[in-house]
């Protein structure tokens, strides 16, 4: 984290135009977030003839284990730093990149969740212990529906939370697999605390890795941004890159 403090190889001076940019590349992020929200509560709240239930044999085979509402949880600081670091850095490109992975799949899984509502019923109806652990897991029971499951977007997200880290230059191999580590964990939690079938954590796996070959392995979305100037131009062949230091 001392890179997340200090200055670096990497950073820039603050200036009052950076800090206005800043603000105004919130600003697409915010708009989205209220038009995701509305629209995930209207699927949610809607009157539904026929959900489709999510279930496979091997959801009877993993077993229920408390101890993993841990990596559930620490998802939504996880998917929170992803977002804020490079924002606050000045990292455009990482920024952009990260924001577009989410807010596609994000978008589709609304889409989906619109046309094709789903359900699953693996939550177990009474808990055999009692403890820290079960008492945070029937919060989330009690203020989550188990409808709309499919992709799984706590497991989509995660995925991407760790590619967006990998791809980050200010970022030491070992943060990268800690990384990785985490979104494994955060995977793993939507099926030990029984919040998804092995359906959604494929399948959202399975869009996130499609995602991962269009937004970081290749160049669409770069040279996308480019064209609406919302990051620096491509540096020419033979350029040489100045690099500052601020405080």
């Amino acid at each position: 984290m001392q890179n997340f403090i200090k200055a670096d190889a990497y950073s820039k001076p603050i200036t009052s135009t950076r800090v206005i940019e800043t603000i105004l590349m919130t600003i697409p992020t915010a708009i989205y977030a209220v038009i995701y929200l509305v629209w995930f509560n209207y699927i949610e709240t809607r009157r539904v003839i026929h959900y489709t239930e999510m279930h496979t044999s091997l959801d009877d085979m993993i077993p229920f284990l408390e101890i993993f509402v841990i990596p559930y949880i620490f998802w939504f600081f996880f998917i929170a730093f992803c977002t804020a670091f490079p924002l606050l850095k000045y990292e455009k490109e990482d920024y952009w990149r990260f924001i577009i992975f989410l807010g596609t799949g994000m978008t589709l899984f609304l889409v989906i969740s619109t046309i094709f509502p789903t359900i699953q019923y693996l939550r177990p109806t009474h808990f055999e212990r009692t403890n820290i652990f079960t008492k945070l897991v029937s919060i989330f029971y009690k203020y989550d529906t188990p409808t709309n499951v499919f992709p799984s977007m706590h497991v989509y997200n995660a995925i991407g939370g760790a590619f967006s880290i990998t791809y980050s230059k200010r970022f030491s191999k070992g943060w990268k697999i800690f990384s990785h580590f985490a979104s494994l964990s955060i995977v793993l939690s939507t099926m030990f605390i029984k919040q998804h079938s092995v359906i959604d954590v494929v399948s959202g796996t399975a869009l996130a890795l499609i995602m991962y070959y269009v937004v970081y392995r290749s160049d669409i979305v770069l040279n996308f941004l480019r064209k609406i100037h919302l990051i620096d131009p491509a540096p020419q062949e033979g350029e040489v890159a100045t690099q500052e230091l601020r405080l």
